[in-house]
């Protein structure tokens, strides 16, 4: 099992401590920086609202968008996974 590393992560106005994997840092970085970049978006177009009414806002548009992003990533991990067969019966061949 892979060791977890501790992140301190930002959204809105807190700050929160999470364990993540270390290879998925990067994603949960750039995610984060999506969120956070809607949520200024959200205060801009309608203020007076709270922080709380924000993040709302920004969990239902991140729900319903296209997850292309996890789809590359597993069709990614699946041509890696074919390549490493592929290796190994060019070997046995």
């Amino acid at each position: 099992m892979a060791e977890l590393i501790p992140a301190n992560i930002v959204i809105g106005d807190r700050t929160y401590r999470i364990k993540i994997l270390p290879k998925d840092e990067e994603q949960v970085r750039k995610t984060l920086k999506i969120i956070n970049d809607k949520i200024m978006e959200f205060r801009s177009q309608f203020a007076g609202k709270d922080m709380q009414d924000y993040i709302a806002m920004v969990l239902i548009w991140f729900a319903t968008q296209p997850q292309k992003a996890s789809g590359d990533a597993e069709k990614k991990e699946w041509i890696e996974t074919l390549e490493k067969i592929q290796k190994q019966l060019d070997v046995v061949v």
